[in-house]
């Protein structure tokens, strides 16, 4: 019987034609920390083994390893959700123009602190600040990381150890557990809440302006739910006149960054940054990769002397936004300056579909499959946007015994292909399927029921 004594050891393996193509492909330090590992494993398993495994066996396993270790976590997958700002798989793809701007700026060196005109060093500051002033009426503005990154900026530089005035209506948790008032908390303000659960009234703002020694009143739009029935709050337009009564910036934390308005499309209307700057909000904060449609984002948008005091605090820096956020951003801006988001940014494109057009498609596929069954559906803006509102849409339903593991299967395909189950059936919606993706995707579906797409094309 093999014992350990019996096993091959790493320089042996090394040696191996199939080592030296790992080698080639992964480097020797890797390569050697593969084989490493799966001899340990085998010394570790030996007491309760009945025998020993082979050489075959052994460099199998390290192969194993190593396409695990070298495989990316962050890969492409084709969302077929329905939920076009689906948070975990990205929020916004982006349009080609801004692909091709981060590309060009990252392919060899570029213009982020340097000034072409007067051949010195300039700042990053100013790149997209022209294009967010011109579509939001702003007077100036500021790109930062994120959006939670610009609300933290603005108290931390304009409110740190004073009193700012929220309603309790807008005191909301988003994604991953992040609750607004633990971001306004780690700023340093000290929060004044005001108002009842559902609702808010415009006295509740003048009484603590009044008792309180306030220095900002913030709103905060509930981006992931809704408050119905006996609910009331006042308008942007009336608190900022309670604000500037007493001397005090308005902010406005809008969270979505809706630059075109979405009831066109059958949605409820999304505060759009505009609206906010005219209402009378001194700074509005917004991101870049909701309903705007660009790359991961913070946008602070408003009175220039603000901005400016924002701009000098030590905390900007840190979360300064680079060259890749801010070239694909400018591009993404630029679409709507040109008047052609809704054909350009791919959100706009999947929120404009038409109904007719995403019954066809869902029709082709179950054509091309020779399963399935077309049914009305909805689809959803997700991502924090729009809660609760919906979009009619056609679905491709296929039912299966085992719709779980079907998922499983469709989330091993490359690239991995998201679905939902409804009523026990699994439903593909074309919506947030990009047309050019039709192909991989037929073809991914039919590797998962045995066929080959080429069989029927």
């Amino acid at each position: 019987m093999a014992t350990l004594r019996s096993l091959p050891s790493v320089d042996y393996l090394l040696q191996t034609s199939e080592a030296e193509s790992w080698i080639y492909r992964y480097g020797r330090s890797l390569t050697r920390d593969a084989i490493r590992a799966a001899l340990d494993e085998v010394r570790k398993e030996y007491a309760r083994a009945s025998d020993i495994p082979d050489e075959n066996a052994l460099l199998e396993h390290a192969s194993i390893l190593l396409e695990r270790w070298t495989h990316p976590t962050l890969e492409a997958v084709i969302n077929a959700t329905g939920v076009i700002l689906h948070t975990n798989l990205g929020r916004a793809p982006l349009s080609r123009a801004a692909l091709k701007a981060m590309h060009e700026v990252s392919e060899g060196y570029s213009t982020l602190e340097f000034d072409l005109e007067k051949g010195k060093r300039g700042s990053r500051l100013v790149h997209a600040d022209d294009l967010i002033r011109r579509l939001t009426g702003a007077e100036a503005a500021l790109v930062v990381n994120n959006n939670a990154s610009a609300v933290l900026l603005v108290l931390v530089a304009l409110a740190r150890r004073k009193r700012v005035v929220i309603a309790r209506t807008q005191l909301v948790e988003i994604g991953g557990g992040f609750r607004v008032p633990d971001v306004m908390k780690q700023s340093g303000a000290t929060l004044v809440e005001i108002g009842a659960t559902n609702r808010v009234h415009l006295s509740d703002y003048e009484q603590a302006i009044e008792e309180q020694r306030v220095a900002m009143v913030m709103r905060a739009h509930r981006s992931n739910f809704r408050i119905i029935g006996f609910t009331s709050e006042p308008s942007l337009a009336e608190m900022a006149q309670v604000a500037h009564r007493a001397g005090l910036p308005l902010v406005d934390d809008l969270g979505s960054g809706a630059l075109l308005d979405t009831a066109p499309f059958g949605l409820g209307h999304e505060p759009m940054v505009q609206e906010s700057l005219e209402a009378g909000a001194d700074l509005v904060c917004f991101s870049g990769d909701k309903l705007l449609g660009g790359p991961q984002a913070g946008i602070i948008a408003g009175r220039a002397d603000l901005v400016a005091r924002l701009k000098k605090h030590p905390l900007a820096r840190a979360l300064r936004a680079d060259k890749l956020c801010l070239a694909a951003l400018s591009a993404t801006l630029l679409h709507y300056l040109k008047d052609e988001a809704l054909i350009e940014i791919p959100i706009w494109r999947m929120i404009s579909a038409p109904v007719d057009e995403i019954r066809m498609r869902a029709e082709a596929w179950a054509n091309a499959l020779g399963k399935g069954e077309i049914i009305p559906g909805l689809s959803t803006a997700g991502g924090g946007s729009l809660p609760g509102e919906t979009m009619p849409t056609f679905l491709l339903a296929i039912a299966t015994p085992s719709p779980d593991r079907i998922l499983a299967r469709l989330r091993a395909t490359r690239p991995a292909i998201i679905a939902r189950l409804e009523d026990d059936r699994l439903v593909f919606d074309p919506r947030t399927v990009f047309p050019e993706q039709d192909k991989t995707f037929l073809s991914n579906l039919h590797s998962i029921w045995g066929e080959t797409y080429e069989k029927r094309t």
